[in-house]
């Protein structure tokens, strides 16, 4: 399978996917799209890959590329290309889906409880019912119309959709390696305050033993993905 990553940051750490990618001999090109887009990698790209990053959706003016991503992902989404979008993905096809995305009440950062709902997804056919994932999210979004909504958290209603059997949204963290983290908490210490749904540098530390779990759930999420039918481009 040809996989296409958008990658937001550059010391954003996707060595959890090109793991995975390797095992299942599959192809992984990561890109950042602020820096390179080009329509033609639709031809060949069967899975679409959208990361998180520090930015917001409704930040076109600040961040003027991420029109042009926008419209390669409708554009992916209309070819029926398979999408799995990530945080700043997840709430990224939430708009281009028609829904609002806009800064929460609370912020989420760090390693909360997601429960799953009644919905269900042939994605998620192994995720379990409830479990732990690491966040770092200050936005939310409305649920489109004609989603399905698939998991929650105490602190953020919407932490999972779905739109149909090719789309697919998590609000949260499950590739965050421990490097990653390490430099999440260190750069971007000054929104580690002191809030409900805001744990310490330290807490997070503490709980990086949950990222081998964390990493199973997601490669068992990539390898659905890998199984459902490829549409033709």
């Amino acid at each position: 399978m040809n996989i296409l990553a958008f990658r937001h940051f550059d010391f954003d750490d996707t060595s959890t996917f090109s793991e995975w990618a390797q095992w299942g001999g599959h192809q992984l090109t990561v890109v950042n799209p602020a820096v390179e887009l080009d329509e033609k990698w639709l031809d060949t790209t069967e899975l679409l890959l959208i990361l998180g990053g520090p930015m917001s959706v409704y930040q076109e003016e600040q961040y003027p590329w991420l029109a042009d991503e926008k419209r390669f992902v409708k554009s992916a989404m209309d070819r029926g290309i398979k999408i799995l979008g990530i945080c700043l993905g997840a709430q990224m096809l939430a708009e281009i889906l028609g829904a609002k995305v806009y800064r929460h009440t609370l912020k989420e950062i760090g390693w909360h409880r997601i429960e799953r709902i009644g919905e269900e997804h042939p994605w998620l056919k192994e995720m379990p019912a409830e479990f732990h994932s690491f966040q770092w999210h200050g936005d939310t979004f409305d649920l489109p119309e004609g989603a399905s909504l698939l998991a929650t958290s105490e602190a953020c209603g919407h932490q999972a959709f779905s739109y149909g059997d090719d789309v697919l949204a998590l609000q949260f963290h499950l590739e965050t390696t421990p490097a990653c983290m390490e430099q999440m908490v260190t750069r971007w210490a000054s929104e580690l305050v002191d809030a409900p749904y805001i744990q310490s540098a330290e807490e997070i530390r503490r709980n990086m033993h949950r990222v081998a779990a964390s990493f199973h759930i997601l490669h068992q999420v990539l390898d659905q993905a890998a199984l459902s039918p490829v549409k033709a481009p």
